[in-house]
């Protein structure tokens, strides 16, 4: 398996990342590159629970984070956890400025599981970290929602602040646990790592403290860990992000474009510098997409609090700060879910599943289309169509394009906030009832 660096060409711009061949590897969150492009062919355009469904498999617990495939075999994380008593849950909530409906959990499991791609056949089912009292975790989360990432062999898990590990999928042995990464959600974890050398980048941004931080993938220690500097709001439950890094070259040096409460960030991944920052104006908190980058410019999506998409120019070059807003976009914009570039356009989906088309240069909106009622995974651009899913089991197939063209409706059993991974011939889905191989 050879591995190699891609790089699309973005005028100042470039995406880096390490990836293998094309088709048949999906090694992280959004696939090879984090933009959620797949370079695969022979995807089904349909399906539903009796048609193109080549597997079905219940895997135990919860977990949203997305299947990762490598050498023929799809690993996903679980959490199995064990329900706190009646009085202990209500002693524990008392404790917490948080509103939302929470789950509270005396114990939890926190697992990898993998599959053979060609069967569903479940060949591992391994506990990687077990953690007594976890925070308290939102209703609709889980505690396995970061994706891992897979390399040469090596499933790098991320369990948010219940630590990091890296797990050995031949000899089934954990290589390396960091539980270190200490930061208070209250929500549960959110932020997938990113593989950029020998680091594995992620944000820790809680209602405590808010830092990024780069954990040596061959030890497990941390090679550095940087604060974050911009003003946090007195409510502390409007610091709270669960945003994933996005590396890119600017004037051929490597930044993290990094999103935050109220922030968005440029770091150095070598050192974990901070180079610049830019305020979204006191408008943003609980981001969870990724950035996508393109043309020249990096586009960030503001999360909650009137959520709006920042085309960003990012300049090491220029006096003051290192980065400016080109463009702003604030109507249907995703408090969750990622944009998608393909080409000159870029496509998202609102919470409440409005999907738009815009110029990615200018911000022109092309098109505006509802496609169903609920969406908070990502999209995903693969042989040609765009898939757009949904968090009722339905996905929206539709055609690139400046004029709208819906190709299929499909549906699944259950609920859908994890995002597809593809490989050739093969759409890997996963609901909160089973995972799904698509051909």
């Amino acid at each position: 398996m050879t591995t190699h660096r891609i790089r699309i060409a973005l005028g100042f711009v470039t995406v880096m990342a390490t990836m293998v061949s094309a088709g048949d590897q999906w090694p992280e969150w959004r696939g090879p590159g984090g933009q959620g492009y797949a370079q695969v062919r022979d995807l089904p355009v349909s399906w539903s629970e009796t048609e193109h469904v080549a597997w079905k498999v219940v895997v135990p617990g919860r977990g949203w984070s997305t299947p990762v495939i490598e050498n023929g075999r799809v690993w996903v994380t679980t959490g199995i956890d064990t329900p706190a008593s009646k009085a202990d849950a209500e002693r524990r909530r008392k404790t917490s400025t948080n509103a939302q409906p929470l789950t509270i959990s005396e114990s939890v499991s926190l697992r990898a599981v993998g599959l053979d791609l060609k069967t569903g056949e479940v060949l591992h089912d391994i506990e990687v970290i077990s953690q007594r009292d976890p925070q308290m975790i939102h209703q609709q989360n889980t505690y396995a929602t970061p994706t891992p990432i897979i390399e040469n062999g090596r499933l790098y898990c991320h369990y948010g602040p219940y630590g990091m590990a890296c797990l050995d999928v031949e000899s089934q042995k954990v290589l390396w646990r960091n539980q270190s990464l200490d930061v208070k959600h209250e929500n549960g974890p959110g932020s997938s790592p990113v593989l950029w050398g020998d680091h594995l980048i992620v944000h820790c941004d809680g209602i405590d403290q808010q830092y990024i931080v780069a954990i040596d993938k061959n030890t497990g220690k941390q090679a550095w860990k940087t604060h974050r500097t911009g003003h946090q709001r007195d409510d502390v439950q409007m610091r709270k992000s669960y945003a994933t890094s996005l590396v890119v070259k600017v004037q051929q040096q490597p930044q993290v474009i990094s999103p935050g409460a109220d922030w968005v960030y440029g770091y150095d991944p070598i050192s974990g510098r901070e180079l610049w920052k830019l305020s979204y104006g006191m408008q943003g908190f609980s981001n969870a997409s990724r950035p996508i980058a393109g043309h020249g410019l990096v586009y960030v999506c503001t999360g909650y609090m009137n959520a709006q998409m920042l085309a960003i120019r990012v300049d090491q070059k220029r006096k003051g700060s290192q980065a400016e807003v080109v463009w702003s976009l604030k109507k249907q914009v995703p408090n969750v879910s990622s944009p998608l570039m393909v080409g000159q356009e870029i496509y998202f989906v609102s919470d409440n599943g409005i999907a738009s088309c815009i110029d990615a240069k200018t911000g022109k909106v092309h098109w505006v289309q509802r496609i169903g009622t609920k969406f908070w995974a990502s999209p995903l651009y693969a042989d040609g169509r765009i898939y757009f899913f949904g968090s009722e089991g339905d996905t929206a197939v539709i055609e690139p394009g400046t004029s709208f063209r819906r190709l299929a409706s499909n549906q699944l059993d259950g609920t859908m906030l994890a995002t597809g991974a593809a490989v050739d011939g093969s759409l890997v889905l996963r609901t909160d009832q089973a995972v799904y191989c698509l051909r």
